[in-house]
């Protein structure tokens, strides 16, 4: 939204509660935004006019056909053969999207001609100096990098992954990737062997990007051991070392050596159907091996044109800073704001380091007019008493997600940035690798609610017979196909496993794993997750990682874990229960022992705030660990509103967690 008259909102003395106005739309929103944009293109070339969002909506889940094919010629879609159809099919899953169409992600990010001269990405980072590319500079780095995977034997439906930090290097090698019709993954630098293998195995890749460490905050971090299981693991994958930092990856080849001696090559795209692999994001692993979702390249390309332009309102005079690893879907939906022609800053390092205004210094320094945060982090700050009022910031827009953001944070937003910066707080998921419910510039802003669904996604809120429910928590699901919709699971050949994530709870309809309450406008808050899913301030986490790295210590017999959210927005409380084997003892050095296997293996996040011992853990008579009953209970509601002893392999395995409840009620911590 370019500069304009500043919204009407109440003035920022006031402290707001949830549901106050704390931003709303200014007369003139159609003319200075995005979305204004398409509304006055389908006036004029569709003859469609919409009063307002909620209009639109409709229209977009009510004529499917007609809202994605007016996206494709709004946003320009370059396709190397035409669609026989817009949607073949409704039916879900099984939705197929612009059948016959050819195109290629990469080549819609890369920019024209026209764009080479403008600043593409700025890499900032505690390892090494700033890297800035221009687009220009970003296509030649793709090229040659294209030209070193060629060298390489990659071809199209191969399988290129990155053991990575959020630095330029990856997103050339994702960018190279696509280009050639092959496949893209990527794990963090911080996540334990383990887990890389659990992911990276199940798509078998033939190279392997790699950095050797990195520096957080004050700390250097040797990770060359840890690489070194990873390539142990992936016997088939040539290893590259991006040569980042200090520390180098023995017997890999070096990323520069590889991108100097490939032959020079014209950049070009291989045309793939609309539905071809892309990239695999991950799941957390929460019930055995991270389900592996994959994401085509026109589902990602339209959706992320949809989000950024519309919801985000991005443009080319914008620039998004917005904290993110490699192994978060927030990662692809910062690459995507090349889409739309606005530059990314791309941080590696500890995100509150030196403190926690680092962030905020560079988003001065480098001119930020996009600011994405978890809710944490916003909270963080608040209560930190970051004050930002003397700053000489560009910021017009703040997005928050991963977590809801309490009322205290909308104001704190407001109060310190000023009434006009648009805050848009959504949730999605790496499902669909966007957001589902979120703002938009033509709907206002209410202190502690999101203010719409996302234009395309039919999202509601059903009980467990699969009827909508208005004003009462329910199952946030989807009732009609998007094109960000996985094209599979990998390695789900007749798609059961994909249909059992997604579609058996409400068959024909996806249900989405949160639970939900939309009021009768359309206004919606997130209740948390309402699987077992860990969801630690906005990133998941699995259980069932957790417990192959506890599990396998001499004195842990069986172990649980579970996840109590904050309410004011932060990291919540990760506790781990623990029953002991014969002989052992709950002691510190027990507790560190077990702090420092799951850092080692996994990653800091893993680390629970406390470790409990317990009699037993609690199971169902199919064997199953009790997680969700256990959160419950933890969260104050009784033992029998939450599991029938009849149900239980031991009837008395919850009565250690009751107790637990009580004595944490009258403040004892253990």
């Amino acid at each position: 939204m370019t500069p304009g008259t500043p919204p009407t909102s109440p003035t920022p003395a006031a402290p707001v509660a949830r549901g106050d106005l704390v931003w709303a739309p200014p007369a003139d929103v159609r003319e200075r935004t995005r979305v204004g944009g398409l509304l006055a293109w389908l006036e004029r070339e569709r003859g469609l006019s919409f009063a307002g969002h909620e209009d639109l909506w409709q229209w977009s889940v009510d004529d499917l056909e007609g809202f994605w094919s007016a996206l494709w010629e709004f946003f320009g879609v370059r396709a190397h053969a035409p669609a026989s159809a817009v949607l073949e099919s409704r039916e879900m899953p099984g939705a197929r999207w612009f059948p016959g169409a050819l195109l290629n992600y990469a080549e819609h990010a890369l920019g024209t001609d026209e764009d080479r001269d403008r600043v593409a990405v700025l890499g900032r980072s505690q390892t090494r100096a700033d890297v800035d590319l221009t687009f220009g500079e970003l296509r030649d780095a793709v090229a040659r990098a294209r030209s070193a995977l060629l060298e390489l034997g990659v071809r199209r439906g191969d399988r290129v992954v990155g053991y990575l930090p959020n630095v330029p290097e990856a997103l050339v090698g994702f960018l190279a990737t696509a280009s050639l019709g092959a496949t893209w993954a990527s794990c963090a630098l911080e996540f334990g062997p383990r887990s890389v293998l659990d992911r990276f195995a199940q798509v078998e890749p033939s190279v392997l990007l790699v950095a050797g460490g990195y520096s957080y905050g004050a700390k250097v971090v040797d990770r060359r051991d840890q690489v070194a299981e990873v390539r142990a693991g992936l016997p088939g994958a040539r290893v590259v070392d991006i040569e980042y930092g200090g520390h180098r990856v023995p017997d890999a080849l070096g990323w520069g050596d590889l991108l100097a001696a490939a032959p020079a090559r014209e950049l070009v795209f291989e045309p793939v159907p609309f539905d071809h692999p892309l990239l695999v994001l991950f799941s957390s692993g929460t019930t055995g091996q991270p389900k592996a979702i994959v994401h085509g390249h026109g589902g990602i390309l339209l959706e992320h044109l949809k989000n950024h332009a519309l919801s985000w309102d991005l443009g080319p005079e914008d620039r998004m800073l917005w904290f993110s690893t490699t192994a978060w879907m927030m990662w692809n939906a910062l690459v995507s704001c090349l889409l739309v022609r606005s530059s990314i800053v791309m941080l590696d390092g500890d995100p509150a380091h030196p403190d926690l205004e680092w962030q905020w210094r560079l988003a001065e320094e480098t001119g930020v007019t996009f600011f994405g945060a978890s809710p944490g982090f916003l909270m963080a700050c608040r209560a930190a008493g970051v004050d930002l009022r003397g700053r000489d910031l560009r910021i017009r827009t703040v997005v928050s997600a991963g977590a809801p953001l309490p009322p205290e944070g909308y104001d704190w937003v407001r109060r310190q940035l000023g009434e006009e910066v648009f805050l848009n707080v959504g949730s999605g998921g790496t499902d669909v690798c966007s957001g589902i419910v979120q703002n938009n510039p033509l709907l206002p802003v209410w202190a502690g609610e999101i203010s719409g669904r996302a234009l395309g996604v039919d999202a509601h809120a059903f009980d467990e017979r699969g009827r909508e429910v208005v004003g009462e928590l329910g199952e946030l699901v989807i009732s009609a196909p998007m094109p960000s919709m996985p094209v599979a699971f990998w390695g789900d050949p007749d798609g059961s496993r994909l249909r059992a994530a997604y579609f058996d709870h409400y068959p024909g309809t996806w249900r989405h794993g949160d639970w939900i309450v939309f009021d009768d406008r359309g206004r919606c808050h997130v209740a948390g997750r309402s699987d077992a899913t860990l969801n630690r301030g906005g990133v998941r986490l699995g259980t069932a990682e957790f417990y192959r790295v506890v599990e396998e210590l001499d004195e842990v017999a069986d172990s649980l874990v579970v996840h109590l959210e904050d309410a004011d927005g932060g990291n919540g409380e990760l506790l781990l229960f623990v029953q002991l084997a014969p002989g052992a003892a709950l002691d510190d050095d027990l507790r560190r022992t077990v702090a420092g296997a799951l850092r080692a293996a996994l990653s800091p996040r893993h680390v629970p705030d406390d470790v409990v011992g317990v009699p037993a853990v609690p199971r169902n008579l199919t064997g199953k660990k009790l997680e969700l009953p256990v959160k419950r209970i933890l969260q104050g509601v009784p033992l029998g509103d939450v599991a029938s002893r009849d149900a239980l392999a031991d009837p008395d395995a919850l009565d250690p967690f009751v107790e637990l409840a009580a004595r944490r009620r009258n403040g004892a911590v253990r």
